[in-house]
């Protein structure tokens, strides 16, 4: 390897932190030729993850940094949404068995690449894709030493009730509501009134009711339409009238 070669590894290596990952096209554009990639490979310094994707050998593989180099690098927009996103703001009542899952968020015209889905990374990726929120609401937060883009925690509510019952339950949601008393009501409004689902709009303001939160008294619930149709969430469950829902009688009983 000549100077100019060790050179650059150098560079690569010393802005190097704990699970990075480096895309062949992003180097590429930085002045590392494939020829180059192949000869750092081949001498050990990185190792391959999948076609295009590298990691420094040796590295373990961490999600949150493996997302935030995704963005950054090739400039897409994937974030981190749901109970995953509210666990970052200190809501953790929900705490799945096994393996950490980590619930991300991305844009449709983004497909997520087949390496993310299959690697083996230290949590559980999980992805959805939705255009249910006009305007979303999402911060930058440094995570593992890197900055990602995560959900504000109104946002990441209503993400997991888009999400139910097929990733979460009803009663592990409502007991994380019961810990939602500093939402903003004034984006609470815009999210709400901005989201085309009503099965999203009708159970939050069922569970904010519920939970008895001030916040939800300052919420214009006149300009957010539930719709007029009857919406079956569960079988045998209970029908809420104001709400338009059928419910869990274990949610409704609950007290």
């Amino acid at each position: 390897m000549n100077i100019e070669s060790k050179n650059k590894i150098n560079r690569l290596l010393q802005d190097n932190y704990p699970g990075k990952l480096y895309f062949s096209g992003n180097l590429k554009q930085n002045g590392y030729s494939d020829q180059l990639l192949k000869q750092y490979r081949k001498s050990g310094w990185l190792s391959s993850l999948s076609k295009g994707v590298m990691y420094r050998t040796g590295d373990k593989l961490l999600a949150f940094p493996a997302l935030a180099c995704y963005n950054s690098q090739l400039e897409k927009n994937f974030h981190v949404a749901a109970h995953s996103a509210l666990e970052l703001y200190g809501f953790n009542h929900y705490v799945p068995m096994g393996k950490p899952v980590l619930m991300v968020g991305h844009p449709k015209n983004q497909a997520v690449p087949d390496w993310m889905k299959k690697v083996n990374f230290d949590r559980s990726m999980k992805f959805f894709s939705t255009e249910t929120f006009k305007k979303p609401q999402l911060s930058m937060r440094n995570v593992q030493g890197v900055n990602i883009l995560v959900s504000l925690p109104e946002q990441a509510f209503l993400e997991c009730l888009l999400l139910t019952p097929r990733q979460y339950s009803f009663m592990d949601l409502f007991y994380i509501m019961e810990q939602l008393t500093t939402f903003n009501p004034e984006l609470l409004q815009e999210l709400l009134e901005g989201t085309d689902n009503l099965k999203v709009r009708r159970l939050f303001l069922y569970m904010a009711e519920k939970a008895g939160h001030y916040w939800f008294d300052l919420l214009d619930t006149n300009k957010i339409d539930i719709g007029a149709a009857k919406h079956q969430l569960v079988k045998n469950g209970v029908y809420v009238p104001r709400y338009k829902i059928t419910i869990p009688k274990e949610l409704y009983d609950y007290e």
